[in-house]
């Protein structure tokens, strides 16, 4: 996951690595843990939810230890190339941020609690990067798919920078998008549930130890014992 070829910075349209029309890679049919399907369609009733906090491998596995969560896969979202590869995007020339997508059961767990998992799993302040990960495929983003995801998403970033500022923390730089005309490229097969495949894998995940308060409580998945690592200092 450290792969980095390029100074952090967004390619424009014209910039952006061609792509494909079509994968290269099939995506296994089954999630390793939870055992139901990764790729749509869902069962009705479940909603998807789509989120950037860093190093995608841990990531994945705090939603998927999440109560509520029926599946959970990881991908490329919130850039230009289509169908891209883990190579590609690591380039920095694809804009895609590294994705989770996590279908859940309303009735389970909340849109504004599985926002708590995202806010509490990660630095969202860090720009293009989380701990020593540094790039733009590690940026924090929300990709929304209704208008009310979209509110629950702002409202939560609003209480959550106060929280943050509070403890001293900076500004979040989370990017919060309509998830449409942003296509979820599904990742290659060694990449979905990696940390579960390769229990002593890198996970680069943590979050600031700032919690977000009601009515975003939730009982969280577990996020790597040893938090992100801390950014090197810039000269």
């Amino acid at each position: 996951m450290f792969l980095n070829r390029r100074k952090p910075e967004l390619p424009t349209p014209a910039e952006a690595l061609r792509g494909r029309e079509t994968p290269g890679f099939e995506v296994p049919a089954r999630h390793t843990v939870l055992g139901n399907p990764l790729l749509g369609p869902y069962p009705d009733g479940l909603e998807v939810a789509d989120f950037g906090l860093g190093c995608f491998w841990g990531a994945e596995r705090t939603f998927w230890q999440t109560e509520g969560v029926w599946t959970t896969l990881v991908g490329y979202q919130g850039g230009h190339t289509p169908n891209p590869t883990y190579e590609e995007v690591c380039s920095g020339l694809t804009g895609h941020t590294e994705a989770v997508r996590v279908v859940y059961d309303p009735s389970t767990v909340s849109y504004a609690q599985l926002l708590k998992v995202f806010w509490e799993a990660h630095d969202p302040t860090q720009g293009f990067r989380q701990g020593n990960d540094v790039g733009t495929q590690y940026r924090s983003a929300i990709y929304t798919h209704t208008p009310a995801q979209a509110d629950a998403a702002e409202a939560s970033r609003n209480a959550y920078q106060k929280v943050l500022t509070g403890a001293g923390h900076g500004t979040i730089t989370t990017e919060i998008l309509p998830a449409q005309g942003r296509t979820f490229h599904p990742a290659e097969g060694y990449h979905q549930q990696y940390l579960d495949k390769n229990p002593g894998g890198y996970c680069g995940i943590g979050g600031t130890g700032v919690e977000l308060g009601e009515p975003f409580e939730t009982n969280r998945g577990t996020s790597c014992p040893t938090g992100i690592a801390p950014a090197p200092t810039e000269t």
